[in-house]
């Protein structure tokens, strides 16, 4: 209901926008997302404004507006709490760096909309139609939208060779608007993929986030790969294809097939996907096909793979330019993934810390999906469910009983002892041996150099 009220507020503010723009004699159109969203039923979450006002035109109309894009004639205007791209209809000149062009020259609606990516991002609405919603269509879109289909307006390469981000974002549309990719323009993604190259890390990035992030990721991740994209994202995933497993354990294929399978099922039990996951997923088994061997029985083993593919992650990720925060997760959920085999090994204190990682029901997560994407046990993702279960009224893992600052008032001095020595305390405690301060203390009293006397000054002096 309030993503619905939000709508209409949004909708009444830029038709106030387009209200002011068509009053000073204007020709004004809602552009763009806003217009395929709608005719493909998808919720319309901002709208881009095209106008054949000049933009010193469009400040003066709007004094408090200010130009985002001064060299592509774009303006920033804010209303009701808003804020709305207002372009002026325009011609792009030459693009020599494969991203954006030399200039513009501003010219009619038509020209516009013959400048843009695909034809059902080509499309105009009027706002003031009646009935309202009526569609302006110079490029075929709107029969493309009906059947659901991603097409270059005019020739594809050159599209491509104007915008080399275009081919990400083909990719993009295509999975988070369920629509096919007409045939020659996907002929022209895999022709130019290499164009790829001349963008920048972060813009590549930015699409790679998009297609993780939607229920169409492995799709995505497919349509990346066999349009050979994936060699300017990620070229390691090429090595997982063909690099088969232990059929015993993995029944469903070759590393490749098993992260297609984990990436269809993240997401699909309603639960919420974060960035870290899906990536996690991703690179999780990055690192087997440099690790694998095969013994003298024709056993296939992958030792090591967990620490090699966080070493790997950890090169991709930073390559791709993403935060370290995000670097640190991923590459943790990585190396750590081959834990769970041994959680009912555990002893209690050492599962208690493995379970208070910061990521930790991601990790969860990625386990639960890396046995549904293979052998199907579920043994160990059951057990460590009960055992959070069971800590679901308590910390696991609460505040140590004994710090430094008591080994210092006992007249220890600060060493390489001290961080042994609370270890251990924590080890007991976590472990349910040492309840109470008083018993830690005596513990402390056991394992470290600590006076007698001294010791029971100390407990007398904190009253326990």
């Amino acid at each position: 209901m309030i993503r619905f009220m939000e709508g209409i507020l949004l909708r009444k503010a830029a038709e106030d926008v387009a209200r002011v723009l068509s009053g000073a004699g204007h020709t004004v159109y809602f552009v763009g997302g806003c217009v395929r969203d709608r005719l493909l039923g998808y919720s319309v979450k901002d709208i881009d404004i095209a106008t054949s006002a000049r933009p010193d035109e469009v400040l003066r109309l709007f004094p408090d507006a200010w130009e985002v894009g001064a060299a592509f004639g774009v303006v920033l205007v804010r209303r009701e709490g808003f804020s709305f791209e207002v372009a002026t209809f325009r011609r792009d000149g030459s693009y020599r760096d494969g991203r954006r062009p030399e200039d513009v020259c501003f010219t009619d609606a038509e020209e516009d909309a013959r400048r843009r990516d695909f034809t059902m991002n080509g499309l105009f609405e009027d706002p003031f139609s009646s009935p309202p919603g009526r569609v302006v269509d110079y490029v075929g879109g709107v029969e493309d939208i009906r059947a659901r289909v991603l097409r270059c307006i005019g020739e594809p390469d050159r599209r491509f060779e104007e915008d080399s981000l275009r081919l990400m974002r083909a990719v993009r549309f295509a999975v988070t608007r369920e629509v096919q990719v007409e045939k020659e323009t996907c002929s022209s993604i895999f022709r130019n993929a290499p164009l790829l190259a001349r963008i920048s890390p972060e813009r590549i990035r930015e699409e790679l986030d998009r297609i993780l992030l939607s229920p169409g990721r492995k799709r995505g991740v497919e349509m990346l790969v066999e349009t050979g994209l994936m060699k300017h994202v990620i070229p390691e995933i090429y090595d997982m294809i063909g690099c088969t497993q232990p059929p015993q354990w993995h029944p469903e294929g070759d590393v490749y097939t098993h992260t297609l399978m984990m990436l269809d099922a993240l997401g699909r039990d309603g639960s919420p996907v974060s960035l870290k996951l899906a990536l996690g997923v991703l690179l999780h088994d990055i690192g087997k096909p440099p690790c694998r061997q095969v013994d003298e029985t024709g056993r296939i083993r992958f030792s090591g793979h967990d620490k090699e593919g966080s070493s790997m992650a950890r090169v991709i990720l930073r390559r791709l330019k993403y935060s370290n925060a995000v670097v640190d997760a991923v590459c943790s959920m990585v190396e750590r993934h081959m834990r769970f085999i041994n959680v009912r090994q555990m002893r209690k204190s050492t599962l208690r810390m493995f379970m208070n990682a910061p990521h930790f029901r991601d990790e969860l997560e990625l386990h639960r999906l890396d046995c549904l994407s293979s052998n199907g046990l579920m043994d160990n993702w059951q057990f460590v469910r009960d055992f959070m279960d069971s800590y679901r009224n308590a910390p696991l893992v609460p505040p140590p009983l004994v710090t430094g600052r008591d080994l210092v008032n006992l007249g220890l001095s600060p060493g390489p002892d001290f961080g042994k020595w609370l270890s251990r305390l924590q080890e007991l405690q976590l472990e349910g041996t040492l309840r109470t301060r008083e018993e830690a203390l005596l513990q402390l009293g056991q394992i470290a150099p600590v006076e007698q006397n001294a010791l029971a000054e100390y407990l007398k002096k904190l009253a326990l």
